[in-house]
């Protein structure tokens, strides 16, 4: 039994010797031809050539990156350009792996990391890593953003004011994609160019009630066209208060103030006389005056007509429509317009209103023989453009699908 045993025993370690040949035999033909892709990649700093492989490691920003593989026995596998945020430049690499071409702009005057992997006629692998930046602008363009940080009402437009200007619509549109404002409660807007140098934004409606509104520029370094970058900005944080605004009525002589759609206050007014007649539409108190000297001179008529010191004057337009006390009038106001083109209102009224409104809050004015309020030029008007229009004079929404309700012509009176 034993002999038997050990007869089976040796014919199995046999067996099993025989199995494990084959395999040892495998593995060592495996490990006689090393793969080349498993082999440290070699330094490939002989092989390629990138644009701005100087001795001052600079790139031009207004001409593409291009990274170039030398001579015939080696090509590009691989390129990735990255900015000092991490930002990847997109480009696009030959067929023939020879040539490799940045399809963005550069920024000017910033700090760029290139990583190009290459394989010789043997396939090994190659790598070369440089980091290079790019030459400082020439020509900035600076922005300015306004109003003044600090707290307005619902209805004061953001502006931005350029140092130079532009009227080429490509390099609107990278200027404007660069401008960002973010509120919060969120709210969608759109830049409008009042000419080439200034912008306005604005929601559809009013700015929402309590919101926090930053504005910044992403353009520093951004190439913007015929040889201009742009510049540093400093940013803004505005925030609102309530949503108040003041409803001028000059068919009735009433205005109703209200604070968040709720009636507060209604004051006998007085608005501009025949031939004086107050402007109609939306308009946004630009400045708080506690008092101010009207002249007769200042609107064309005789310098002996009226010469006056007014008190507690809320400014609306730039041309010198007020909201003020005007004690003179007081047997006229809600029942006649006998001003010349203000609000006039009790003393009384007028220190009230000085006190409760703040500069962006809303003053509209209705059924006036007057013509109506600009959007520009004599101050923020911005609101009496319907929606629709408001967007064709922006470089990116112009033409494109509308993501927020349904177009009004005009906002109605808050009747």
């Amino acid at each position: 039994m034993s002999h038997t045993f050990r007869s089976l025993r040796s014919r199995a370690a046999l067996t099993c010797a025989l199995l494990v040949a084959p395999l040892i035999a495998g593995l060592s033909g495996c490990g006689g031809s090393p793969d080349p892709l498993s082999a440290k990649p070699y330094d490939a700093a002989d092989q390629i050539s990138f644009s701005g492989d100087g001795d001052d490691r600079k790139a031009d920003p207004d001409k593409p990156l291009e990274v170039t593989a030398k001579g015939d026995d080696s090509r590009i596998t691989d390129v990735t350009a990255t900015d000092a945020a991490g930002r990847y430049v997109r480009g696009e690499l030959a067929d023939d792996g020879k040539h490799w071409r940045s399809t963005v702009p550069l920024a000017a005057g910033a700090h760029y990391t290139l990583k190009v992997s290459t394989e010789d006629s043997n396939g090994a692998p190659g790598r070369r890593t440089v980091d290079f930046t790019t030459s400082s602008a020439r020509r900035l363009l600076k922005v300015t953003f306004g109003p003044k940080a600090g707290q307005y009402g619902v209805g004061q437009p953001v502006t931005a004011k350029l140092s130079r200007p532009v009227k080429d619509p490509k390099a609107r549109a990278v200027i404007e994609r660069a401008l960002k404002v973010d509120s919060r409660p969120a709210v969608e807007g759109v830049w409008h160019w009042v000419d080439s140098r200034t912008l306005h934004y604005r929601p559809q409606e009013y700015w929402p009630a309590h919101a926090t509104i930053t504005v910044h520029s992403n353009l520093k370094g951004i190439r913007i066209g015929g040889g201009l970058y742009g510049g540093e900005a400093k940013s803004l944080r505005l925030t609102t208060g309530d949503r108040l605004e003041a409803l001028t009525d000059s068919g009735t002589h009433q205005m109703t103030v209200k604070r968040n759609g709720v009636p507060i206050r209604t004051i006998p007014i007085t608005t501009g006389m025949p031939g004086f007649d107050t402007r109609n539409g939306i308009k946004v108190v630009l400045a708080k005056e506690s008092a101010v000297r009207m002249t007769g001179a200042s609107i064309g008529l005789g310098a002996g007509s009226y010469d006056l010191m007014v008190h507690w004057a809320a400014r609306v337009t730039k041309s010198g429509e007020y909201v003020h006390a005007a004690p003179w009038s007081t047997g006229s106001q809600g029942a006649a317009n006998v001003s010349h083109g203000c609000t006039g209102m009790s003393t009384a009224n007028a220190e009230w209103f000085f006190n409760t409104v703040r500069l962006g809050d809303i003053v509209q004015v209705v059924h006036s023989d007057g013509e109506d309020m600009a959007p520009f030029g004599n101050g923020y008007g911005d609101w009496n453009m319907a929606w629709a229009d408001w967007r064709k004079g922006s470089a990116v929404a112009a033409g494109q699908p509308d993501a927020t309700p349904a177009d009004s012509a005009r906002l109605r009176p808050q009747v």
